[in-house]
């Protein structure tokens, strides 16, 4: 009989030196994909089974080089097995070093964004009912997330009560952006359509007018964190149909960008202040960068600013005159030529209606309500060797001196992490390194995945290994702010 445990791990060791748990914010299910048929039969028939064969695994294209060669094989042949049988999983957690882990979709990021909307919904459906099937036996030491299409408020609501209310899962996998058809071609030339793509957030100006507030508000209502995990793979910019490397750099750091970004200027951050919000696979180099240049924009770009020193009706035309008569020293240079043309501003906007302040949606009327917004509810996950995690908790490049929130992420099963055994000692190098410290890594792997979940429903971890951990955690945070009051 084939040994399945890795006796004297690096990860258990550390493990063994921590005075607190670790969670897993992000590891992945490799879907046993035989059975998404049976599944897919049973909720939406024959017909559609039929269908989902003809079509094949969503995502994959010839023209645009998808990952391959995606889970391990060889001597990790046993790591493979791990994140396909949830009791092997569960067994062999301990030698990763991992008290408890919350697991993601491979398959339902590709399908998130089928664009066959009947196809899309079975398919969630079909995936999120394997999964509570295929781990509802190991709930003491894993959940999956369910996937939740968010073409439409409507699909994004029934989808996020089915897996909630039904299927008794915990938290959601959702993507902060549509791809649908250049609408225009869809109507002139629909045999065209799916030659184009049309990429809209589901914040920032929806695809028709789309309002998602009531799907973030049932967010709330239930409980359930949305998790954005998807990046921009097939997109612009991203379209190698040879280099899957090429493709895969930076993906969803740039697919998470734009969601976070989004949900900042449309105004949902304000609207939901209690709102956790997640951003996978993508690190939070990209997080650190958009928090502080935030800042940046705003100092130059609050109306205050530009009404004092952008406002064309200011424009001192006597000095620009002077300027033009002294150094103009070409014939399209003079006064008279520039007094002439289209650059003389101040009527340049006079017709347009759209918005001048372009914080008005998120409600920014000073820095600290940047940082407010930003740092307290948005979770940022960062897989255990990426050393640019350390950015997070550098508390001097920041604005205000924060620390943002990077939760640990192993991404268990997929290429980038051959052996499962080496994610928390591959993290736990930041510390030795003197990148961050203890108490960051205490954060990082433990405090924020706690806080993120247990925030929104207090009973996330009930009936866990960690429960007793993160309910300690949660009242100890509860009782700070009176401590500091006092």
């Amino acid at each position: 009989m084939r040994e399945i445990h890795t006796k004297d791990s690096a990860s258990a060791a550390v493990r063994a030196r921590l005075n607190h748990p670790v969670i897993d914010a992000d590891a992945h299910i490799l879907e046993c994909e035989w059975a998404i048929q049976d599944f897919i039969r049973q909720i939406g028939g024959h017909e559609i089974a039929a269908r989902f064969e003809k079509m094949g695994r969503p995502g994959y294209s010839k023209g645009h080089r998808s990952m391959f060669w995606a889970a391990p094989s060889g001597k990790y042949t046993i790591d493979r097995a791990t994140c396909m049988l949830p009791k092997l999983y569960a067994e062999r957690l301990a030698d990763a070093g991992i008290d408890f882990a919350i697991v993601y979709t491979t398959y339902g990021i590709s399908a998130n964004q089928v664009r066959d909307d009947e196809m899309r919904q079975v398919l969630a459906r079909a995936l999120n009912s394997l999964y509570a099937d295929m781990f509802a036996e190991v709930s003491d030491r894993m959940t999956p997330s369910a996937i939740v299409p968010t073409w439409t408020p409507k699909e994004a609501i029934d989808e996020l009560e089915y897996a909630v209310n039904t299927l008794g899962l915990k938290t959601i996998t959702i993507s902060g952006e549509v791809r649908d058809a250049v609408p225009e071609v869809a109507e002139r030339a629909p045999e065209l359509a799916d030659a184009t793509q049309r990429v809209t957030s589901i914040c920032m100006e929806p695809r028709n007018g789309h309002d998602y507030d009531p799907f973030w508000q049932r967010c709330m209502e239930l409980g359930v964190l949305p998790a954005g995990h998807a990046g921009s793979q097939k997109t612009a910019r991203r379209q190698s149909p040879n280099c899957y490397s090429f493709n895969r750099l930076g993906t969803f750091s740039v697919g998470n960008e734009f969601f976070a970004r989004s949900l900042f200027f449309s105004g949902v951050c304000r609207r939901f202040p209690k709102l956790n919000i997640a951003f996978l696979e993508g690190g939070v180099a990209w997080a650190v960068t958009l928090y502080n240049d935030l800042f940046e924009i705003w100092s130059k770009r609050n109306t205050k600013w530009i009404y004092e020193h952008m406002d064309p009706k200011k424009l001192d035309v006597e000095l620009m005159e002077e300027m033009f008569d002294r150094f103009g020293h070409r014939d399209y240079m003079t006064k008279e030529a520039w007094r002439a043309s289209p650059d003389l501003p101040q009527a340049r906007i006079a017709n347009d209606e759209r918005p001048m302040n372009d914080y008005e949606a998120s409600g920014i009327e000073k820095a600290e309500d940047i940082r407010d917004q930003f740092v307290p509810n948005f979770y940022f996950g960062a897989e255990a060797d990426d050393r640019m995690t350390a950015l997070a908790f550098d508390t001097k490049l920041n604005h205000f001196g924060v620390k943002l929130k990077a939760i640990f992420s192993s991404d268990i099963g997929h290429w980038d992490v051959p052996d499962m055994t080496k994610v928390l000692s591959d993290a736990w190098e930041l510390v030795e390194e003197e990148r961050i410290t203890e108490d960051d890594f205490r954060l990082f792997t433990f405090e924020n995945t706690a806080e993120m979940h247990a925030g929104m429903n207090p009973d996330f971890f009930k009936g866990t290994a960690v429960e007793a951990a993160v309910g300690k955690l949660m009242a100890d945070k509860r009782r700070a702010p009176v401590a500091a009051a006092e």
